[in-house]
C-alpha cells in the first residue's frame, strides 16, 4: 500500500448579493435611531432619574423632578391651601 500526499487549494467562497437591499437597511436604521429614548436629567431633589414633563403648561417650565417628588410637591401645595382655608 503507498501513500501519496495531495496538495488542493481552498476554494473560494462564492460572493453572494446581500439579502436586503442597502437603502433599506440604511431606512432601518435610521427609524431605530429616532426611537431611542432620551437621556433622563437627574432630580434636583434626590438625584434619581427624571422623565420629561409632556404638555403645553411644560413647556415653559422645566422641572427636574421625579415623579415621587413631583407627587410630594403637588400634595404640599394641597396641605398649604387647606391651611390656608382653614385660618379664614
Amino acid at each position: 500500500m503507498e501513500w501519496a500526499i495531495v496538495k488542493s487549494g481552498m476554494k473560494k467562497k462564492p460572493i453572494n448579493e446581500p439579502i436586503i437591499a442597502p437603502q433599506i437597511l440604511e431606512m432601518a436604521k435610521k427609524s431605530v435611531e429616532a426611537e431611542r429614548p432620551v437621556v433622563a436629567k437627574p432630580c434636583a431633589v434626590c438625584g434619581a432619574s427624571c422623565t420629561p414633563l409632556t404638555g403645553p403648561s411644560t413647556s415653559a417650565e422645566e422641572e427636574n423632578l421625579c415623579w415621587v417628588c413631583r407627587r410630594l410637591k403637588i400634595s404640599a401645595w394641597r396641605d398649604s391651601d387647606h391651611q390656608m382655608s382653614a385660618q379664614e
